[in-house]
C-alpha cells in the first residue's frame, strides 16, 4: 500500500504521504477499475477475481491522512488478526513508514509525492518488516483522485504479496554475484598465468588458485613426458601420495589417461562412480580419501601435454556453470604451460651454450690469484653476451679479458664464443695488448653479424706487477690498493670491437704492489634503468674497499670472499636487469719472494716501441725492489744492449733482469739480453762526430762487470751493478 505524508496541507501536491497502519475494513469497491470508498457499487466479478489472485485494495484519504484497506491488504502487510488492535497502529503516515524497510521508504515516498503533485498514477515495490523480524515484499498500484475543485483528495489502488518475487530476486542476486565472481576469477587467473614465466611459476600459480563457489580440497598439475606423468605441482596431498604417483608409466585405464587421450574432461561425482568406471585405478584413489574428482586435459595447439586434477573431500555433482569454469581454467593452464615449457627449453639451450663458451676453470698462474663470477639476469633468455677469460702468456705473464657482446640471445652467445676464442688465440701468440684488441675488432667486423662488443684486455707482468690495459668501449677497471682504499683506474678508450676494422687502440700502463687487486666487470653490475653509471661505479668502489681477512675456517681465499660480497650485492639488487661477468686478480708478488726478484720480457725484432715500455717496467721494478739508486745507470745500459740486439739481428730478443740478495753482501743486479745471432759485438772507438759505436764503451765504463756468453744458437750479453747502500 502506498504511504502517505503526515499533515493536512491542501493544494495540488496534496497533504503528504500517510504512512500509517492499515485498518481492516470491508472490501473497497472500485471506481473506473480502482477501489472506491465503502458503500459504492462494485462489479460482481471484481471481488472473486481479486480474492482468487490474493489482491487487496486500499483507500487513502489524503486530507484526513487516513489509510483504509480490506482484510487481504492487511494480511499482505502483516497486520491481520490481533495485530490491528494491539499494535498501536494509528493509520497515519508515521505509523505506516515504520512498516517499510529503511532502504525502500525513500523510494516509495518520492513516487507517491510525484503522483499527488501531478494527480497521476504510481506504483512501487517495497519490503515491510513483520513482527517476527522477517520481511514481506509488497507491490502496489494506485491513482490519485481530485475533488470538485481539482485538488488531490484520495488515492485508491491495489496491493499484492511479492514475497515470492523477493526470494526469487535474492536467488537471482546470489547467482549474479557468483557469476560475477567467477568471471573475475577467470580474468585474475588469466593475468596470473600470463605472468608465469617458467614451468615452476605455472605450477605455483595453479596450486594457489582460489576457485569461487567450489573450493577444492586437492589440486595436482602433471605433464606427460615420454609416456609418464611428471608431477609439476600439488596442494592438499601428502608427499608420500605424490611420490608414489610421480614419473610412473601412464595407466591406460586411469581417468587421467582417458582425459588426455580424448582431450576432454572427466567428471567423477562420487567414490562409487570412480570405482565403477575405473576399477583398476581405484586403489590409488581410495588411499587419498577424496569423494569427487575432475580430470582436465591440458590441450594446446591440438596436443595434450598433461592433466589437471581437481578433487573434493565430499561427493559432489557439478552443474553446467561449474564444469564450464573448470574447463576454461584447464585451457588457460594448458596455454600457459606450453609457453613456459618453450621458454624453459630455450633458456636451457642458451644457458648451456653460454656455459660451454665460458671457461670451465681459470688457469692457475704463479704470482697471481684470480676469482671469477657469472650471474645471469634471471628473466626471459637474458643471457648470451657477457664473458671473462684468463690467458697464460709467454714469459710467465697473464692476460685478463672482460667483455660484453651486444644482445641477450643465443646469437649473442655464439658470437661471444667465437670472439673469446679469437682474442685468446691472439693473446697467447704473444701479441702486445693493442695488437690483440685491434685484431679482435677486425675479426668481429669480418664476421658481419651486425653485432658489436665492448671489451677490456689487460696484460699483467707477474714478475713485477705492471699492468698494460686496453679498453674498447668498456668500463674502466677498479683497483683496490694495499691500504684498503679503492678507485677507478682510468684507461684510454677506443671504439667497441667490430665497429671500425681499422681502429687502433692505445695502451695504458699502471702498477700494482703485492696484495693489490684489479676488478673488471660488465655493465650489468653498475648500470640499470634506475641507476646511472657514476652511481654504480661508486657503489662498486665502496664494495671493493676495506679489509678482507681470510674466511674464519681458512677454507677460502680472501679474494673469493671479496668476489662473493660483490656478487651477493648484485644478486640481491632489485634493479638488476642484465647478466654480469666479474673478474678479480690480485698480484701476490714475484714467485720466490725478495730473494728471486726478476723481470723477464720478450722484445719483438720490429717492435721498437717495446724498448720504451721496457725502460718504464725496469724503473718500476727497481723502485719496487728497493734499489732505486740503480735506475738511471741500469736503464741506460739496458737500452744499449736491447737496441743492439734488435738492430743488428733479425730475430726477437729476450730481456731478463734479476736482483740477487746474498747474506753479508750488497744487492746485485744482473741484466741479460739474449738473441739468436752468432755475430758478436765488437768494441769500437768512434770519432767525435760518430752517431753510433758507443754502446759497449758505456757498458764497460759504468757496469761493475759485463760480458758475452754463447748459448748454443745465439749469445747472451750481460752486465751487473752493485747497489751500494741499497734499501733492504
Amino acid at each position: 500500500m502506498p504511504p502517505a505524508q503526515g499533515g493536512r496541507r491542501t493544494g495540488r501536491r496534496g497533504p503528504g504521504l500517510p504512512m500509517g497502519r492499515v485498518a481492516a475494513s470491508a472490501p473497497v469497491p472500485p471506481t473506473q477499475g480502482l477501489p472506491t470508498r465503502t458503500g459504492e457499487s462494485t462489479p460482481d466479478w471484481l471481488e472473486p477475481a481479486m480474492a482468487a489472485n490474493g489482491i487487496g485494495s486500499f483507500d487513502w484519504d489524503i486530507r484526513r491522512d487516513v489509510v483504509e484497506g480490506d482484510l487481504r491488504a492487511c494480511t499482505i502487510l502483516g497486520l491481520s488478526g490481533g495485530g490491528l488492535d494491539g499494535s498501536g497502529f494509528d493509520r497515519t503516515s508515521a505509523g505506516f513508514m515504520a512498516l517499510l524497510h529503511p532502504e525502500d521508504a525513500p523510494v516509495v515516498r518520492r513516487r507517491v509525492e510525484r503522483a499527488v503533485a501531478e494527480l497521476g498514477q504510481c506504483g512501487a515495490y517495497y519490503r515491510t518488516v513483520v513482527p517476527d523480524g522477517g520481511l514481506h515484499a509488497v507491490r502496489f498500484r494506485g491513482r490519485v483522485l481530485a475533488d470538485a475543485f481539482g485538488r488531490p483528495s484520495r488515492m485508491v489502488g491495489f496491493v499484492w504479496d511479492a514475497t515470492a518475487e523477493l526470494h526469487k530476486r535474492a536467488d537471482a542476486g546470489r547467482q549474479a554475484a557468483l557469476r560475477e565472481e567467477r568471471s573475475r576469477f577467470i580474468k585474475e587467473a588469466a593475468r596470473a598465468l600470463s605472468e608465469a614465466v617458467t614451468v615452476r611459476d605455472v605450477a605455483r600459480v595453479f596450486t594457489e588458485l582460489p576457485l569461487p563457489g567450489l573450493p577444492p580440497d586437492g589440486l595436482v598439475l602433471a605433464s606427460l613426458e615420454t609416456g609418464r606423468l611428471k608431477i609439476l605441482g600439488a596442494s592438499g596431498y601428502h608427499e608420500s601420495d605424490m611420490a608414489g604417483f610421480d614419473r610412473t608409466p601412464m595407466n591406460p585405464h586411469h581417468p587421467a589417461a582417458e582425459a588426455i587421450r580424448n582431450r576432454g574432461p572427466v567428471f567423477l561425482a562420487s567414490r562409487a562412480e570412480y570405482q565403477e568406471r575405473y576399477p583398476m585405478a581405484w586403489p590409488w584413489a581410495e588411499r587419498t580419501g577424496r569423494g569427487a574428482w575432475v580430470f582436465l586435459p591440458l590441450v594446446a595447439s591440438g596436443r595434450s601435454s598433461g592433466v589437471c586434477v581437481v578433487s573434493f573431500d565430499d561427493e559432489r555433482t557439478l552443474d553446467a556453470d561449474e564444469r564450464t569454469l573448470l574447463s576454461t581454467l584447464g585451457g588457460l593452464v594448458a596455454q600457459s604451460l606450453a609457453r613456459a615449457r618453450l621458454h624453459d627449453a630455450e633458456h636451457e639451450l642458451a644457458a648451456g651454450l653460454q656455459r660451454v663458451m665460458l671457461p670451465r676453470t681459470v688457469p692457475a698462474v704463479p704470482g697471481v690469484t684470480t676469482a671469477v663470477r657469472y650471474l645471469p639476469a634471471g628473466s626471459g633468455l637474458q643471457i648470451g653476451g657477457d664473458w671473462y677469460d684468463v690467458v697464460p702468456l709467454p714469459g710467465g705473464h697473464v692476460g685478463l679479458v672482460i667483455g660484453d657482446v651486444q644482445g641477450h640471445d643465443v646469437h649473442a652467445a655464439g658470437i661471444m664464443g667465437q670472439l673469446r676464442i679469437a682474442l685468446r688465440a691472439y693473446a697467447a701468440e704473444g701479441h702486445p695488448p693493442a695488437a690483440v684488441m685491434a685484431r679482435a675488432s677486425r675479426f668481429l667486423a669480418d664476421l658481419d653479424t651486425d653485432h658489436f662488443a665492448t671489451c677490456t684486455y689487460a696484460e699483467v707482468n707477474v714478475d713485477y706487477g705492471v699492468v698494460y690495459a686496453v679498453r674498447a668501449g668498456h668500463l674502466d677497471p677498479v683497483v683496490r690498493r694495499g691500504d684498503g682504499s679503492s678507485a677507478v683506474q682510468s684507461v684510454v678508450g677506443g671504439l667497441p670491437l667490430g665497429v671500425s676494422p681499422d681502429q687502433e687502440y692505445q695502451v695504458t700502463r699502471f702498477s700494482l704492489d703485492p696484495g693489490e687487486t684489479v676488478v673488471l666487470c660488465t655493465d650489468g653490475l653498475v648500470e640499470s634503468r634506475t641507476m646511472d653509471l657514476d652511481t654504480g661505479m661508486a657503489r662498486l668502489c665502496d664494495a671493493v674497499a676495506g679489509d678482507f681477512a681470510p674466511s674464519g675456517d681458512g677454507s677460502q681465499d680472501p679474494l673469493e670472499d671479496l668476489a662473493d660480497k660483490i656478487a651477493s650485492q648484485a644478486a640481491d639488487s632489485t634493479e638488476r636487469e642484465d647478466d654480469i661477468a666479474l673478474l678479480l686478480l690480485r698480484w701476490d708478488g714475484p714467485e720466490g719472494g725478495l730473494a728471486a726478484q726478476q723481470l723477464r720480457r720478450r722484445i719483438g725484432q720490429a717492435d721498437l716501441a717495446r724498448v720504451s715500455e721496457l725502460r718504464g717496467e725496469l724503473r718500476d721494478a727497481l723502485r719496487r725492489w728497493g734499489v732505486a739508486q740503480l735506475i738511471d745507470t741500469a736503464e741506460l745500459l739496458a737500452s744499449e744492449l736491447v737496441t743492439n740486439a734488435i738492430r743488428h739481428t733479425d730475430r726477437d730478443a729476450m730481456f731478463t733482469a734479476r736482483l740477487y740478495r746474498e747474506d753479508g753482501r750488497e744487492p746485485r743486479l744482473r741484466i741479460e739480453v739474449e738473441d739468436e745471432s752468432d755475430l758478436w759485438p765488437q768494441r769500437r772507438t768512434p770519432g767525435e762526430q760518430a752517431s753510433s759505436g758507443r754502446g759497449l764503451m758505456l757498458v764497460e765504463a759504468l757496469a761493475d762487470a759485463w760480458g758475452v756468453e754463447p748459448r748454443g744458437s745465439g749469445k747472451r750479453m750481460w752486465f751487473e751493478l752493485t747497489a751500494g747502500g741499497a734499501e733492504d
